[in-house]
């Protein structure tokens, strides 16, 4: 039989895959590659784009979708043999590609390129590939370049085992406690955990560190003791503050030879830290502006998370006899809060959104507004939690995505989109290639022969990684390396996925996915009513956590020594923009995976810079509501053309600029946030 992982005439044989194929395919494309490599850059091949992308690109192509298809089985269905094989291949994938990038004699090729000869997708394209030679290191020489070369490789290997460490670190803790324990723990989760228990045939309750299942401990169990042992365990993984047998998992080695790392990589390339770098291709202009941005939004939140805060402490001390709260007790004592102030609780709501519902309302709001039809679709698939669909207007396949949405033992924590194929009008064949994504979540499974229940928090992710889905999947642009996703400033990349969270909170919307679980009633206007009053409970509090670590993580990469410990600069951090200090034990940086193995380094501000300009866009839409309460086609068609038609085509600016007329304002966030200045 022939190496699924060297097929691209269909989707990916999920269901064939093994880890013994990865090794064979992805010598077999990096050979391919490297002779593609050597072609193009002989002294005859022309300098003409479409001649290079028929040779190099479309080898590079097949090399990217193969190891694609890898890594992402590797998140989601990691095994001691894949994990291996994986890490086998990684140092020669990372190599060949750092070496591309730095290639001089294709650095020359691309500069010989007359940007008069080519349409506007690839003069964006052509324009994007010249600045990622510089940052790649192709105008460094000699030992630099090696050193360079060495630190890309070296980095990969870190990132990699960071991923681990903190998977390791989760799947590894289990606590079996016993049924009084578990007193106000929601029935479906001492239903999951008392199961877990007996498929292992351990007695009690198994609990464990993965998200559905941690987070509704901390907020309902009423055992102080048993929300302090699991928060321990969670804040302290993967750090130097683990239990003894879980050491091996400590990520504080790595994440100082990380930080080095990129310094030394940032002093390479002429940068006097790696911010400066990072920033090179996102929409921010320095890491100052950035930081100025970070604080004074700080200084706009504080003043409502102190407000959060003591409404907090006073309820504790009154209602709960909590005089001194721990920070474990704090998700605890919120809950209870919310439910006394709004008369309702999470686990009431929950019961009303089970994901098939879910999806489908969720489906009807997209189609209905940009003009798409989604069905259906089959493919093989890597578990069979896992379904695929395809996207169309009228006859014409736009796209298809897989939806993954459980989480399971050996599936890294988290929610994420991927794109496996973009879209891309192919230089062999011709032909227009159609984008293909993941959408991966870690919500809970059904209990009881009943479909999983979502919290209104998990609606909102659903809806947030289908925008991401949604860009990658309606782009019109057929240059691969600015359709979708691609090319988009990555600071600008969270707009479509935070856009489509506002109509979570839209009645007209979310009247229609939801049904009781058990009577299949909708939701009652009154319950979705005391959801909008509570919509912005804690908002100041959650602002200003975001910011905590979005300006960590900037300082770090722009003021930090990395020789020096990073745990005073978080508490300096803390000091500045938190109401709420956790223990000195608290390690939550060791497993901070989006700035340490997910591509947010210097960058996990992104989330509220996008935050204003999804705010903003989505207020287009609060402007030109239907008399039926539902969002309007027309805004509908406008933001499609402008935002997720056009993918990373042009600066991200200037298709928000061509969507609403104008730059983007704070107002808008401030006012969805409930912190809007009181006039």
């Amino acid at each position: 039989m022939t190496n699924p992982l060297l097929s691209f005439t269909e989707l990916p044989r999920f269901d064939q895959i093994a880890p013994t194929h990865v090794a064979p395919a992805i010598d077999a494309l990096l050979a391919d590659a490297n002779a593609a490599l050597e072609a193009v850059t002989a002294a005859d091949f022309p300098a003409q784009w479409s001649a290079i992308a028929r040779v190099l690109d479309v080898s590079i192509e097949k090399l990217g979708r193969s190891w694609g298809v890898v890594s992402h089985l590797n998140g989601v269905a990691d095994t001691p043999e894949l994990r291996a094989a994986y890490n086998a291949a990684l140092p020669k994938v990372t190599e060949f590609i750092t070496r591309l990038g730095a290639d001089e004699r294709l650095y020359a090729k691309y500069k010989a390129i007359d940007p008069a000869t080519l349409n506007s997708e690839q003069q964006q394209a052509h324009k994007n590939a010249m600045r990622n030679f510089v940052l790649g290191g192709a105008d460094l020489v000699g030992a630099a370049r090696e050193r360079f070369a060495a630190i890309q490789e070296r980095q990969a290997e870190l990132s990699q085992k960071f991923s681990e460490n903190a998977l390791d670190a989760t799947d590894a803790f289990s606590y079996y406690a016993d049924k009084s324990e578990l007193a106000g723990v929601p029935q479906d989760v001492t239903h999951s955990a008392l199961a877990a228990a007996k498929a292992e045939d351990k007695p009690g309750y198994k609990l464990t560190l993965k998200m559905p299942c941690y987070l509704p401990v901390m907020q309902f169990a009423d055992s102080s003791a048993l929300r302090e042992r699991l928060y321990r365990a969670y804040v302290t993984r993967a750090s130097d503050q683990a239990p003894s047998e879980a050491l091996q998992y400590d990520n504080s080695a790595l994440i100082a030879e990380m930080l080095s790392l990129r310094l030394e990589e940032a002093n390479l390339l002429a940068y006097a830290n790696f911010a400066e770098v990072s920033l090179v291709p996102k929409m921010a202009e320095s890491p100052q502006q950035v930081i100025t941005f970070l604080r004074d939004l700080a200084q706009r939140a504080r003043p409502f998370a102190e407000r959060d805060l003591a409404d907090l402490r006073e309820f504790a001390a009154q209602q709960l006899q909590m005089t001194d709260p721990q920070a474990w007790d704090w998700p605890y004592v919120s809950e209870k809060l919310k439910e006394a102030r709004y008369a309702f609780s999470e686990q009431e709501v929950k019961q009303y959104f089970p994901a098939p519902k879910v999806l489908s309302g969720l489906f009807k709001i997209v189609e209905s507004l940009f003009d798409v039809r989604i069905s259906p679709d089959s493919a093989p698939v890597w578990h069979s939690d896992v379904t695929f669909y395809r996207i169309e207007r009228g006859s014409t396949l736009l796209g298809q995505f897989y939806l993954d949405p459980s989480a399971r033992t050996g599936k890294r924590g988290g929610a994420w989109m991927d794109d496996m194929r973009s879209r891309w009008l192919r230089p062999d064949s011709g032909q227009l290639q159609t984008p293909v994504a993941h959408l991966v979540c870690n919500f809970a499974q059904g209990v009881d022969g009943k479909p999983a229940l979502l919290t209104h928090d998990d609606v909102t992710t659903l809806f947030h990684e289908f925008g991401h889905g949604l860009q990658h999947q309606l782009t019109q642009v057929n240059e691969r390396d600015v359709s979708g996703i691609s090319g988009v400033e990555w600071d600008a990349v969270e707009l479509p996925s935070q856009f489509m969270e506002n109509f979570c909170w839209e009645w007209s919307v979310l009247k229609n996915m939801t049904a009781h679980v058990d009577s299949g009633a909708p939701l009652p206007r009154e319950l979705f009513d005391k959801m909008i009053a509570a919509k912005n409970f804690q908002s100041g509090m959650q602002t200003v956590r975001q910011i905590e670590m979005s300006l960590f993580d900037m300082l770090l990469h722009c003021e930090h020594d990395p020789a020096l410990d990073l745990m005073p600069l978080l508490r300096q951090v803390r000091a500045e923009v938190a109401v709420l200090q956790p223990p000195e034990w608290s390690r939550t940086a060791h497993t901070f995976s989006h700035i340490f193995a997910g591509g947010y380094a210097a960058g996990y501000y992104s989330y509220k810079w996008a935050e204003v300009l999804s705010a903003d866009a989505y207020a287009a839409f609060e402007e030109t509501i239907g008399k039926n309460g539902l969002p309007n086609v027309e805004t509908g068609t406008k933001y499609r053309q402008a935002i997720l038609e056009t993918g990373g085509s042009r600066p991200a600016m200037a298709s928000f600029k061509a969507f609403r007329g104008r730059e983007p304002t704070l107002d808008a966030l401030l006012r969805h946030q409930g912190m809007a200045e009181q006039t």
